[in-house]
């Protein structure tokens, strides 16, 4: 980390993605938004659009993904919104989409999700979020590094979730092959790798220009949630002390993830944890917010990249 003090700003959880770029100029840079073809990864390509820059939607559904360009171009102007095939459970998808991409690279947007699915596995026998939230978007990332590094003060956006507090990575039994399956701790300890990944990204690549800083965007009813009764929703937004009023929109929720992208109030700055456009600060017991001391241990940080690198590997 590349500064101590915390990060503050003058936005909050009301702040709309569109308010965050307001006075900001993007033109000129090249930025990717996996899932941007659904909720907030739409939202998040929109303000980056609106700012100028160059936007790829990474989506697995194409058709999805050029009706949602088109829209942004039109709400927009920037007729500079492209769509890429790109299926992150899928490790020769992810390849193939690191072959095709040319040039430098400014932002990456790991947005796209799976919550609480049901028991599902890919071809090796992975565990499907685990595969997804993380797998798949350090297989892209650790593939467009070069990218990255081309661009010169690049940064990585890893989009976590305070259902990270649920679980740390279970090392010894990442996939579940050994405990019941449970699909909240299972989406839970994803989550937590996605901010360790934040963590050991930016310690590795710093030299490289390369920031990388994880986030919690706010609970906004999308498509992610598909798997999601709206009897457990209801219960969580209970647990959390949140009535109706606690759901964001999608343009709200949004706009962590394009602080983290593109405001120079985060310039120098990597391997930390927003929620609600602030830099967030440790877990306080009996709370849903901040950041669990796993979360950012940088040796678990460490190992979860070698056990990474062995999956890619095979």
């Amino acid at each position: 980390m590349t500064t101590s003090a915390p990060v503050r700003t003058p936005f909050s959880r009301a702040t709309t993605a569109l308010e965050v770029v307001r006075d900001l100029d993007l033109t000129g840079r090249r930025a990717v938004v996996t899932g941007g073809a659904s909720g907030i990864g739409v939202e998040t390509a929109r303000a980056l659009a609106a700012a100028g820059a160059d936007v790829t939607l990474a989506v697995r559904d194409l058709d999805a993904g050029h009706r949602v360009a088109a829209e942004i171009s039109g709400s927009t102007g920037n007729d500079r919104v492209l769509v890429a095939p790109l299926d992150l459970a899928d490790l020769g998808a992810v390849a193939a989409f690191v072959r095709t991409w040319d040039g430098p690279l400014h932002i990456l947007v790991n947005n796209a999700g799976l919550m609480a699915s049901p028991e599902l596995r890919t071809g090796p026998g992975w565990e499907m979020q685990f595969a997804t939230n993380h797998l798949g978007h350090f297989a892209l990332a650790t593939g467009l590094r070069p990218a990255l590094a081309a661009a010169g003060g690049a940064r990585i956006v890893s989009v976590s979730s305070a259902a990270h507090l649920r679980s740390p990575v279970v090392f010894e039994d990442i996939h579940f092959r050994e405990r019941p399956y449970e699909p909240w701790p299972a989406y839970g300890q994803s989550k937590t790798a996605n901010v360790l990944f934040a963590v050991d990204a930016t310690r590795r690549w710093a030299d490289d220009g390369i920031l990388t800083n994880a986030l919690m965007p706010g609970g906004i009813r999308t498509n992610l949630q598909r798997y999601v009764s709206d009897e457990e929703l209801d219960r969580m937004r209970a647990q959390s002390g949140g009535g109706a009023a606690a759901w964001k929109t999608p343009e709200q929720g949004a706009a962590t993830s394009v602080l983290v992208a593109a405001s120079p109030l985060l310039d120098g700055v990597g391997g930390r944890y927003f929620e609600d456009c602030q830099e967030a600060g440790p877990n306080q017991p009996g709370t849903r917010t901040g950041y669990a001391a796993y979360a950012r241990d940088p040796e678990a940080a460490e190992r979860l990249w070698a056990v990474s690198e062995a999956h890619l590997r095979g």
